[in-house]
């Protein structure tokens, strides 16, 4: 690939986590020459933030493969429309079909341990006098439900580091899929306890997605980086094509 022809590498990280959860992934892809953005995401709303992504993605010159983790999945489904993307990379994601809401898609399967962690909490909504309501996860029960597998001395900095998602986003509609006109790889966390496994075999068994499993938390990203590294890889290969 000629450096013109080398995609950049846009990670969308989920909800309850940021940016740095790509923390070791970054160097392994910037070590091998590739451009790489990883924004931080408002996880305020799936249309709102998918807008969000969709404009830093327009800003990119060149080609560009969408990685997006968990409710990340979500955002790239939509996002991934742009003009310039040429593959999509699902990590222990929803991948929505269009006219689909997050609470549609896992609501068809039995809850993971996530449900009963969850927190809510009201913020205030710029220019509303109605509150919004975030949703994260008890500190205490992060690490079991989220990251398992991952340093618990890190595992306790994410949990109390956490980037609410607003309650909102789960009753959105994907007002398009891109997976039904993008290549697309997917990641099965099989031992994930935040989305049920099968809600992710399901949404990439449905689009026809390449699909590999892998023995992991909810954050595979951290706790198997080799593994989430080889799978961007290979649809960055796939655009060279």
């Amino acid at each position: 690939m000629s450096s013109s022809d080398s995609p950049t590498v846009v990670l969308v990280h989920g909800a309850f986590a940021d940016a740095s959860s790509f923390a070791r992934v970054v160097p392994e892809l910037l070590a091998r020459g590739l451009g790489v953005v990883a924004p931080a995401v408002p996880n305020r709303s799936l249309l709102g933030d998918a807008a969000y992504i969709a404009s830093i993605v327009r800003q990119i010159p060149g080609p560009v493969v969408l990685v997006g983790h968990s409710y990340g999945g979500a955002v790239i489904t939509v996002a991934g429309a742009e003009d310039n993307v040429r593959a999509l990379v699902y990590l222990a994601g929803y991948a929505l079909e269009e006219g689909e809401s997050l609470g549609e898609l896992q609501g068809g399967f039995p809850d993971s341990d996530l449900a009963a962690a969850l927190v809510l909490t009201p913020f205030p909504v710029e220019g509303s006098d109605s509150p919004g309501t975030d949703v994260s996860v008890l500190p205490d029960r992060f690490p079991a439900v989220f990251a398992a597998d991952v340093d618990p001395g890190l595992a306790s900095v994410l949990a109390v580091s956490q980037r609410p998602l607003a309650a909102r986003a789960f009753g959105e509609k994907a007002p398009t899929a891109a997976w039904k006109t993008r290549p697309s790889w997917g990641l099965v966390a099989s031992a994930d306890r935040t989305i049920n496994p099968d809600v992710e075999r399901f949404g990439y068994q449905r689009a026809g997605m390449t699909t590999v499993e892998v023995d992991s938390s909810h954050l595979v990203m951290l706790s198997r980086p080799d593994r989430v590294v080889e799978l961007i890889e290979e649809a960055v290969r796939a655009t060279a094509r």
